[in-house]
């Protein structure tokens, strides 16, 4: 090879590195990449020790070696929506890679909690970067892994160039974890764009540059809760396309070579290019800050600093709970094994694992539940027995436990003191429980679409004819965009499908939920602080709605009807009531001829009637599930004993006959119900529904705005109890 002055040499497939490695030795040229710490770059494992060397922030990470493929490791144990590594448990969604660093296929699993699956990230082909398979819940065993924490960062990553120690150039881009859709530009390249790095990040690339030795180089920084982490390090690396940026390098080029070769010259050239000494200087590209131009009331120009969005979740099915008093063994022994054996503490039951325990336990019990238990008829006999058949059925919808719509609840009601298995004494013994199911409330098909297309709406609507400007400006982080949700489900759900219209994503929802929605629980806090006043307004409102008389219990301005108690409420409420009571029962039994032929059925079919409907899958459909309809049953998961339980309980609830008394808070549930099945049963053809949904409707439109407090007075504490956090919520 012939004699030079300053070499440049990096690995790449069919370089000759050991031959490169030689000449070094021979000739002694100046190196703009050292090559010794080359190697390190394809094993992410020494990758992430350097970096933790020089104190570089990393993800939390663990490592997993294998000696040769599906090697069982004792250190290593998987759970349904965790992983354990030498103590240390990684929580889904967390991230698998390759050691081999030149093996690209990394791996992202989902909790079931969000509706599982797996999202596999490639080197692009095409328009795509990464493909969701939504039935993959495993991790991989083939070879040696990293298992690292997931930081979702809005839906953005940040390629950080270097050119030297002092230089860097920073560019932001879809994430490929969204959902695996490459932007282009016209040209066919990868849209990018510029950002602004920080101090801490300017000294991270510092750091990355000194660590590996490597002049040019370009790694990836994730942007999470205020902090920025390098996941990965690429080695030399350029930018695709910036002009700019090529200027730059140029010149810093030229300045470290003749710095090392021929520093007496390296003083007198100027640090500009020749042919752009005389040319005007370019505007800025846009990422300084600039007003909206708007003239205000005194002649200032202002600036919209914050757009703020608060957005009911979509279309779901009823919202149901089952409850009951259960004395059985194999339920309380249940609750303890989840609550650590505390017989005071109530047990919540969530989890996968968790269901299925509380499945197999009412399995056992539901063919002989109206035996065994003391009880003062054979009518509550009968009806614990029907309750824990539904919550059978609840449990076993599905066929598998995925998504985020069913949980349990176990309350200790009553003890008795037992001596403890070692002698030492007595404790008390759990002998009665609340057993709370709650179920329902699941986003529809409809529900999801009605999200995706406000949130296209929102788009092409708040930032009109900006086209994909609201894209850009989320890219470069100009737009600080934040999406929080409650932990329900259907919310989550929505403001997933929102996100997917407002950023023009495609694919399934699950992804775009863990990487762009906080799950905030704390945003329904509020509810419990205001629970005493609701009750107290529910209660007047029972009084209003009973009375013949409203106007003598009414107080207010009779001139500003909006003014007085239970405003809104129809004149005739106390007589649509028995009326809401006769329709209902009428649903009630025709749903229950139904439910009692869909048994004889699954009887004699042995449930091979439909193949058990996978609500995981179905969490990014915007349309029916044509089979069902095609086969008559109810749309969605419900089949028709849950249906029959659904409005078996909104009958027993709305009026009870021995007491002759009405609990006018089932009337939302009522008309919900009759929407959800005007809507999504149709096909049903259930006699006397529409005539149902026209009274409960006249009733709901007066009930519902009253429930959070009957008089303006009233909704304003409730409503300022409920809504602080979220009004507040940073």
């Amino acid at each position: 090879w012939p004699i030079c002055d300053c070499l440049i040499a990096f690995y790449s497939s069919g370089y000759p590195l050991q031959k490169v490695k030689t000449y070094v030795a021979l000739r002694k040229p100046f190196l703009v990449n050292e090559l010794e710490p080359q190697h390190l770059l394809h094993d992410r494992t020494k990758v992430y020790e350097r970096l933790e060397m020089y104190g570089i922030p990393i993800p939390n990470y663990a490592l997993v070696n294998r000696e040769y493929p599906y090697q069982e490791l004792d250190y290593f144990v998987e759970h349904e929506d965790f992983v354990e590594i030498l103590g240390k448990r990684f929580q889904k969604p967390f991230v698998e890679k390759p050691i081999d660093g030149d093996n690209h296929s990394i791996m992202i699993y989902y909790p079931s909690s969000a509706g599982g699956g797996m999202k596999e990230l490639f080197r692009k082909v095409g328009n795509r970067s990464s493909e969701f398979h939504p039935e993959v819940r495993r991790v991989r065993r083939e070879s040696s892994y990293i298992y690292e924490e997931f930081m979702p960062t809005g839906g953005t990553d940040v390629k950080v160039y270097t050119v030297g120690p002092d230089y860097a150039h920073a560019e932001a881009r879809k994430s490929p974890v969204v959902d695996g859709v490459v932007m282009r530009n016209p040209d066919g390249k990868e849209v990018r764009y510029p950002v602004l790095l920080t101090p801490d990040e300017k000294q991270m690339a510092r750091d990355v540059c000194n660590a590996f030795q490597q002049a040019v180089c370009g790694f990836d920084l994730l942007r999470f809760k205020g902090r920025s982490y390098v996941c990965d390090v690429n080695g030399w690396s350029f930018v695709k396309n910036s002009h700019k940026y090529y200027d730059d390098a140029a010149c810093l080029l030229r300045k470290i070579i003749l710095d090392a070769k021929a520093p007496h010259l390296s003083s007198t050239i100027p640090p500009n290019l020749p042919w752009k000494v005389n040319e005007p200087a370019q505007p800025s590209d846009g990422l300084t800050r600039q007003g909206s131009g708007i003239i205000g009331t005194f002649g200032q120009s202002e600036e919209l600093r914050c757009v703020i969005a608060i957005i009911r979740h979509g279309d779901r099915t009823p919202k149901q709970k089952v409850k009951l008093k259960v004395t059985e063994e194999k339920l309380l022994n249940l609750m303890l094994k989840y609550n650590g054996g505390n017989t005071k503490a109530e047990t919540k039951l969530k989890s996968a694992v968790q269901l299925q325990d509380l499945l197999d336990a009412t399995r056992l019990l539901v063919p002989r539940a109206s035996s065994g238990r003391e009880s003062d008829s054979d009518a509550e006999d009968m009806e614990h027995a029907d309750k824990l058949h539904q919550v059978k059925a609840v449990l076993e919808e599905g066929g598998h436990f995925s998504g985020i719509y069913r949980k349990a609840q176990l309350k200790p009601l009553k003890w008795v003191k037992a001596s403890k298995p070692d002698g030492g004494g007595e404790f008390e013994h759990p002998v009665e429980a609340l057993m709370v199911l709650k179920y329902g409330g699941v986003l529809t098909h409809a529900g999801r679409k009605q999200a995706e297309e406000l949130g296209r709406y929102f788009r092409n609507n708040m930032y009109p004819g900006e086209g994909t400007g609201l894209l850009r400006l989320h890219s470069t982080y100009r737009h600080d965009l934040k999406i929080y949700s409650s932990d329900e489900g259907r919310v989550q759900m929505s403001a997933a499908a929102f996100a997917k219209g407002l950023l023009d994503l495609e694919g399934q929802l699950t992804p775009i939920l863990v990487s762009l929605v906080s799950k905030e629980s704390s945003m329904l806090d509020g509810l419990e602080d205001a629970r005493p006043e609701m009750k107290v307004a529910k209660a007047r409102l029972h009084d209003i709605i009973i009375s013949e008389g409203k106007s003598v219990i009414r107080n207010g301005n009779s001139g500003s009807p909006w003014m007085v108690d239970g405003a809104g409420l129809p004149a005739n409420a106390s007589q649509l009531l028995p009326l809401l009571v006769q329709l209902t029962k009428k649903i009630t039994s025709q749903v229950k001829l139904l439910a009692e032929n869909e048994d004889e059925k699954l009887a004699t079919s042995k449930y091979t009637v439909l193949p058990p409907y996978d609500q995981a899958k179905a969490l990014g459909k915007t349309t029916i599930d044509a089979a069902r309809i095609a086969a008559g049953l109810p749309c969605g998961s419900e089949g028709f004993l849950l249906m029959h339980a659904r409005w078996k309980k909104l009958e027993r609830d709305l009026y009870n006959e021995r007491k002759d008394r009405y609990d006018v808070t089932q009337i939302p549930d009522i008309y919900d119900s009759c929407k959800y099945d005007l809507v999504h049963n149709g096909h049903l053809n259930l006699e006397g529904l529409p005539e149902l949904f026209k009274v409960a409707q006249l009733l709901a439109d007066g009930v519902i705005p009253n429930e959070y407090g009957i008089n303006p007075k009233q909704k304003l504490k409730i409503g300022s109890k409920v809504c602080g956090p979220a009004v507040f919520f940073q």
